[in-house]
């Protein structure tokens, strides 16, 4: 019986330093889950990375999913919750020794000295110097992730030799390196258990080990010493088709990466259809010479069930049916600086009770700091645009159900998650019309050029002014959504390795 072999690393490698999943780990996670519930745990195994990343060592699903679970625990909603309850906030793990009672929290601390500091500066200039300074740590914080990428393209970290333990023995913790605003997870280091692949099995990549600097000499000595055949799912090539939008670094060592490892794969996937073309064609620009055609998985439709809606205390939530709602992180390829402009138009064009307010929910990204700085001159549009910032999961049921429709002007996606939540919770969405985002929206979107401001106008005005139109657009979408199970997609990945698209002589 052919074993799948699940490389994991990079799923430990994100929880290092991250308290809460993006959706690429949310995408690796599910498929694994659902592999792991169709072909059962003597098929379907998992592996992270030995002394130095040059072997692999298995380790056991219930640690994949237990880290997991850590990364996605929703964190208590007040301090009053978080000192009830015992369950472990967003990030963390529940420690082995228990009765163990850590320090209190520094940030605590910090935000009651900020909050002392913000109170003593002129209430004209508060909000003008908070924004700057936010701004300011938002910089900081870039240049160290990319300072931190490539330190370790360069001096990759070789832990020491793994203690021997016994199998039936807790593993080893370390301290995760902390994050602003949350506690990343302690991430065990990988039990020294056996590798045993045998000749056929297959070796399987689903997440993001681009950091690995030389990924490819791995790939190629394990598959040449135990006979593997060797799978990977492609997100997206964003770096390489749109460099504009990426940390210099991060475009070198993902060309890097995907220039050698993509030659040894056997099996190609990707997150859409759009991806695996925009691969095969880079590919063939490039002159890589793929022994597999990249094949579309199927994506599933959110991350398990919806949190219940709620509203938190001191937060001002939008009136529901009084809104227009984009879901994402405040980024120049999301072009939000075109809702900008067309709701400014709108405004100057329509009368002001027409026109419904546009949210923002997100963080506030990079490389929009012109457009933060025009939404601060605009005073927000006196109100009619409203930034949403860090939403939880509870926060976004509560601000989907109460839109009217959805936006995603997006330049270019590997796919178009909040299109199909949108679309899941029953909302209309109106979305560019490039790349794979009418994948994602088929029939049930409207759409338009995200290069034409004027074409933008045009559409979302069209719906704005039809109210009956646009109910009953909301019942033909509620009525004819039909959601993808996950287990739809760990399907199509098993039949892509088991029969792996050639590629045309």
């Amino acid at each position: 019986m052919t074993t799948i072999w699940i490389d994991v690393e990079d799923l430990f490698d994100y929880a290092r330093v991250n308290p809460r999943p993006s959706g690429i780990q949310r995408v690796e996670y599910e498929i694994c889950r659902c592999l792991v519930r169709s072909a059962g745990v003597e098929r379907v195994k998992f592996l992270r990375h030995g002394p130095g990343g040059t072997s692999f060592q298995a380790v056991p699903w219930t640690e994949v999913d237990t880290l997991f679970t850590g990364l996605s625990t929703p964190a208590p909603t007040t301090e009053e919750e978080a000192a009830n309850d015992p369950a472990p906030a967003t990030g963390t793990l529940t420690p082995s020794v228990p009765d163990l009672i850590p320090p209190p929290p520094r940030r605590r601390l910090r935000r009651r000295f900020l909050s002392w500091a913000a109170r003593r500066v002129p209430g004209h200039l508060r909000e003008p110097l908070g924004t700057a300074f936010l701004h300011q740590v938002n910089a900081i914080h870039t240049a160290m992730h990319a300072g931190r990428i490539a330190w370790e393209a360069a001096f990759p970290r070789r832990p020491a030799p793994l203690p021997q333990v016994e199998a039936a023995s807790p593993p080893a913790s370390e301290e995760a390196i902390p994050t602003p605003g949350r506690k990343a997870p302690v991430v065990a280091e990988p039990l020294p258990q056996s590798f045993d692949a045998r000749t056929g099995d297959i070796l399987l990549v689903l997440g993001s080990p681009w950091f690995h600097r030389d990924y490819a000499s791995l790939i190629q000595a394990v598959k040449a010493e135990k006979g593997l055949r060797f799978g990977v799912l492609i997100y997206d090539i964003i770096p390489l088709r749109r460099p504009e939008w990426c940390d210099h670094t991060l475009i070198q060592l993902f060309e890097g990466w995907l220039s050698t490892v993509l030659p040894h794969a056997d099996a190609l996937m990707a997150i859409s259809q759009a991806s695996a073309d925009d691969l095969a064609a880079y590919a063939k620009e490039k002159g890589w010479p793929l022994q597999a055609r990249p094949v579309a998985i199927p994506m599933g439709t959110g991350f398990g069930a919806p949190a219940p809606a709620i509203r938190l205390p001191g937060r001002e939530y939008p009136e529901p049916g009084s809104y227009a709602l984009i879901v994402s992180t405040i980024e120049a390829r999301k072009n939000h600086i075109l809702l900008f402009r067309v709701w400014r138009r709108m405004l100057e064009e329509m009368p002001r009770d027409k026109v419904p307010t546009l949210v923002f929910a997100g963080r506030v990204g990079w490389m929009v700091a012109d457009l933060m700085q025009q939404l601060r001159n605009a005073h927000y549009l006196d109100g009619k645009l409203v930034l949403f910032q860090d939403p939880t999961d509870g926060e976004l049921t509560t601000l989907y159900q109460g839109a009217q429709f959805t936006l995603f002007p997006s330049f270019y996606e590997g796919w178009g998650l909040p299109v199909t939540e949108s679309l899941a919770f029953g909302k209309p969405a109106i979305i560019s019309n490039t790349t794979s985002l009418p994948e994602a929206g088929g029939a049930l979107a409207r759409y338009f050029d995200p290069e034409s401001t004027t074409e933008a106008y045009h559409v979302i005005r069209e719906v704005v002014e039809d109210p009956e139109g646009l109910r009953n657009w909301q019942a033909r979408v509620a009525r004819d959504f039909r959601p993808v199970a996950w287990d739809e997609a760990a399907r199509a990945v098993l039949r892509a390795l088991e029969e792996p698209a050639v590629t045309p002589a």
